[in-house]
Order: structure tokens, then C-alpha cells, then sequence
């Protein structure tokens, strides 16, 4: 049974890091893509970063919004990925969701609609 379970959330004054984790389990990270998505109040659904491993390579993307603050990374023994996030803003705070999926690329990593399995999200709020 594949299953995912992020967390690492919290309460961070701008400017301070978190270090988000999902945990896979049921599959191993090869030949998958995990990506970190978020949703903010009142917002739709964004991709934050992705991962994919395929053919022996590895593939990472991030959205605009958190190149040089973000950083996604996976430990193969703990079958786990995290996600980095340094030098958080307001505008960070948001639900994160991890995903996987068999069929992403450079150029639709960030569709919601082609990932199969969801983790229940870890709050992150960035406030003063």
C-alpha cells in the first residue's frame, strides 16, 4: 500500500528555516517523481519543487517563486525526501503536500492532476 506522510511543519518568523519531510512507503523513490506542492488560504494548489529519478538520473525543479530559498533532496535509506526552505516569508505560509507520480516531466511536474498519491499536508505558517 503506497502511502506518504509528510511533516516538519511549524511556526516560523520570516526569515527562518524548515525542513519539511516525506516519508514513502509501498514503493521505492526510483523511477518516481515526488513533488512538494502547497495551498494557501483562499489560493489554488501550487507546485513548490520536484524530484524525479529516472534511467539512473535525477531531475529537480522548482517554481519561481522559491528558486535560491528552497531545497529538495532525498535520503534512499530512509526511502524519505525533505524539502529545504530557507529564508521563509509570509507568503510562504501554506498547507504542504507531498505527491508521487510515474509520469511527470520538466514541463508538467507542477499538474496536480497527474499525481496519484497524496500525504494529509503539514502546516507552515511564517508570521511575525
Amino acid at each position: 500500500q503506497v502511502q506518504l506522510v509528510e511533516s516538519g511543519g511549524g511556526l516560523v518568523q520570516p526569515g527562518g528555516s524548515l525542513r519539511l519531510s516525506c516519508s514513502v512507503s509501498g514503493f521505492t523513490l526510483d523511477g518516481y517523481a515526488i513533488s512538494w506542492f502547497r495551498r494557501a488560504p483562499g489560493k489554488e494548489r501550487e507546485g513548490v519543487s520536484c524530484m524525479d529519478i529516472s534511467d539512473g538520473r535525477t531531475y529537480i525543479w522548482y517554481a519561481d517563486s522559491v528558486k535560491g530559498r528552497f531545497t529538495i533532496s532525498r535520503d534512499n535509506v530512509k526511502n524519505t525526501v525533505y524539502l529545504q526552505m530557507d529564508t521563509l516569508k509570509p507568503e510562504d505560509t501554506a498547507v504542504y503536500y507531498c505527491a508521487a507520480s510515474r509520469y511527470v516531466g520538466r514541463s508538467s511536474w507542477f499538474l496536480s492532476s497527474l499525481y496519484d498519491d497524496w500525504g494529509q499536508g503539514t502546516q507552515v505558517t511564517v508570521s511575525s
